[in-house]
């Protein structure tokens, strides 16, 4: 049974920057495939995919990052294999990053989120 959680600061002033990590559980990160997503959920609004890391080691995109165009110049997502974990970093916060922050996992490129975190509420104010 793969196992996501979120952890990280639930208060952000503006303008900081955001670091979110998810830890993995039950299995690797970089198994083939595996395509890891932070998405997020802001106050009545609906589900915001921002960005994403693919694993495939047959495939020259294997470790390849990949950006919401509306996120992407804020947004860096890393991986530390060692400790099976994905990080988010969301630079230069405004009280719209308020959200519920979730990490997620698609089977490949097109596929539907099989495994999800419970989510981290992240409030930015001063």
């Amino acid at each position: 049974q793969v196992q996501l959680q979120e952890s990280g600061p639930g208060l952000v002033k503006p303008s900081q920057t955001l670091s979110l990590t998810c830890t993995v559980s039950g299995d690797s990160i970089t198994t083939d495939y595996s395509y890891w997503s932070w998405i997020r959920q802001s106050p009545g609004k609906g589900l915001e995919w921002m960005g994403a890391i693919y694993y495939s080691s047959m495939s020259s995109y294997h470790g390849s990052s990949y950006y919401s165009p509306s996120l992407k110049s804020q947004t860096s997502i890393s991986t530390d294999t060692s400790k099976n974990q994905i990080t988010l970093q969301l630079s230069s916060v405004t009280s719209e990053d308020t959200a519920v922050y979730y990490c997620a996992r698609a089977s490949g490129f097109g596929m539907a989120f099989d495994y999800w975190g419970q989510g981290t509420q992240v409030t930015v104010s001063s």
